[in-house]
C-alpha cells in the first residue's frame, strides 16, 4: 500500500480525535480529494475504522510498553502508534511494513523528533501477537474491566450492556464481539415505491422490506436508491416503523406523526407504509440542517408534510393524531458497530441531560395522540436508564396509557442495531 494511503488515513484518525469529526464523513471525503479508490480505499477504511473500534484495547498495549504511559505520548504521536499497532496485530500487514510504513508517516506527517520512540514502541508491540498481550495487560483484572481491554469498550459502557442483557456473562461477550464487526449494508424497500425483489441482495432476517448487501457493495450506484424509492436502513430501525404501523388503533387511522424524524429513515418508512392506507405523516425535526435530510429522504412521497420545531413544544393539537413515533435524541450505544468513534465520545453523564428529554418527548407524544391511538417510543441505545426506565417514569400510575409491548433488539442475536421500542396505547 502506498505511503498517500496511510497518510490519509493518520489524518482521518486526527481529524476523528482532534476536532471531533465522524469518521464515516471526514474518511470518505478525504479519499474522494486524493483520488484513493479501490483496495487502496478498502485497505484506509479498515485501517482507520478498524483503529477506532480497538483504540481501548491498543492503548493499554502502548501503555505497557511506553516508559512513562500512554498518558504522556503526544495525541498526534499516539494516533500513529494505534495505527501501526492495528496493522502489526489485526491486518494481515507484514511487521516491517507496518513499523516501517508508520514510522514514514510520522517522519512526514509529524516530524523526526518522534521517530526513533515510534520506531522502538512499534517493536515492542510486534513481538507478540494480540491475544499475548490481552492475556498480558489483562492479567489481575476484574471480569468487566478484563472485557473493556480486550473488546475495547470503556468500562462504563460494558456494565451498561451487562445490566441490560440481564447480567449473562455469555451474551456481553457475544455483544462486545459484534460491537467489533462492521455491519454489512442493509437497504429498505419503500412501500408503493419499489419492492424488496427489485433490490441486490439477500433477504433480511426480521424486515419483509430488507435487502443485506453483499461485502463491498455500493448503495449509491443502485438507481432506487438513488432516486428515494428505496434507502439505506439498519433492519432494527425499520422494525421499529413496522411496530407502529403494525399496532391496532381503534377508530380513524389518518393522522401520523414523527416528532424527532432527522435524518428521516423512519420517517421515509413510515410515510410510504402511511401513503398506502391513505393516511399522511407529519415528519418533525428540531434542526433545519436534520430537516433537510428529511426533505430528501421522503421526496417522492407527497402524504409527508415536513415541520422544524421542538418536538416539546410543537403547535400541534392535543390529541390530534392517531399513530405518534418518537425516535428519542440518545447516546447511540446500539449503534456503536456502525459509529466506532461514539464509544469514546460518549460519556455517563450525558444520560443526566438526555434521560429528562426524552421523558418530556414520550409525555408529550402521549398529549398529542389521541384516546385509542398509539406511540412508539424508541432509542438505537439499550441502556435501561433510556428504555424501560424512560417508559416506566412517564407510564407510572397512570390510568390513561397501557404498555402494549416492549422489544429489544440485539447486533449478536438479531443482526441489527440494538433498537429498542416500546408501544403505548392512549386508552
Amino acid at each position: 500500500m502506498s505511503d498517500p494511503v496511510r497518510s490519509v488515513a493518520f489524518h482521518a484518525l486526527r481529524a476523528v480525535s482532534e476536532q471531533d469529526a465522524y469518521v464515516n464523513l471526514v474518511l470518505p471525503a478525504m479519499l474522494d480529494e486524493h483520488h484513493i479508490e479501490g483496495r487502496d480505499a478498502a485497505f484506509a477504511t479498515e485501517l482507520v475504522h478498524g483503529t477506532l473500534r480497538r483504540q481501548g484495547t491498543y492503548d493499554a498495549i502502548i501503555d505497557r510498553v511506553a516508559s512513562k504511559g500512554v498518558r504522556s505520548i503526544d495525541p498526534p504521536v499516539l494516533d500513529a502508534l494505534r495505527l501501526g499497532a492495528h496493522q502489526l496485530l489485526n491486518m494481515r500487514v507484514p511487521a516491517h511494513a507496518a513499523v516501517s510504513e508508520t514510522v514514514d508517516v510520522v517522519r512526514r506527517e509529524i516530524g523526526h523528533k518522534p521517530v526513533a520512540f515510534t520506531n522502538a514502541l512499534l517493536r515492542k508491540i510486534g513481538q507478540k501477537d494480540l491475544d499475548g498481550w490481552i492475556g498480558l495487560v489483562t492479567a489481575g483484572l476484574g471480569a468487566d474491566e478484563a472485557r473493556a481491554i480486550s473488546a475495547s469498550h470503556p468500562l462504563w459502557i460494558v456494565k451498561a450492556l451487562r445490566e441490560a442483557l440481564g447480567g449473562h456473562a455469555a451474551q456481553i461477550d457475544k455483544l462486545l464481539a459484534a460491537d467489533n464487526v462492521p455491519p454489512r449494508v442493509t437497504l429498505v424497500a419503500r412501500p408503493g415505491l419499489s419492492s424488496p425483489d427489485q433490490l441486490p441482495g439477500t433477504p433480511g432476517r426480521l424486515s419483509p422490506y430488507a435487502r443485506i448487501l453483499d461485502e463491498g457493495g455500493d448503495p449509491g450506484a443502485i438507481a432506487e436508491v438513488r432516486d428515494g424509492r428505496a434507502g439505506v436502513q439498519d433492519e432494527g430501525s425499520q422494525l421499529v416503523a413496522i411496530a407502529l404501523a403494525d399496532a391496532v388503533v381503534e377508530g380513524s387511522d389518518e393522522r401520523w406523526l414523527d416528532l424527532c424524524a432527522g435524518p428521516g429513515g423512519k420517517a421515509a418508512l413510515l410515510g410510504a407504509l402511511a401513503a398506502g392506507r391513505g393516511a399522511s405523516l407529519v415528519a418533525n425535526e428540531m434542526q433545519e440542517h436534520r430537516a433537510e435530510l428529511v426533505r430528501h429522504g421522503v421526496r417522492r412521497l407527497d402524504n409527508v408534510e415536513v415541520t422544524v420545531f421542538d418536538g416539546r413544544e410543537g403547535p400541534w393539537e392535543p390529541g390530534s393524531f392517531d399513530r405518534v413515533l418518537v425516535d428519542a435524541p440518545c447516546t447511540g450505544l446500539g449503534a456503536l458497530r456502525r459509529r466506532p468513534e461514539s464509544r469514546w465520545r460518549r460519556k455517563p453523564e450525558d444520560l443526566d441531560d438526555l434521560v429528562p428529554l426524552q421523558e418530556a418527548l414520550l409525555r408529550r407524544s402521549l398529549e398529542l395522540v389521541r384516546p385509542g391511538g398509539v406511540v412508539a417510543y424508541a432509542t438505537c441505545s439499550p441502556h435501561l436508564r433510556e428504555t424501560t426506565g424512560v417508559v416506566e417514569a412517564v407510564t407510572r400510575g397512570r390510568s390513561d396509557v397501557v404498555v402494549e409491548s416492549t422489544q429489544q433488539w440485539w447486533p449478536h442475536i438479531d443482526g441489527t442495531d440494538a433498537m429498542f421500542c416500546a408501544i403505548v396505547r392512549r386508552s
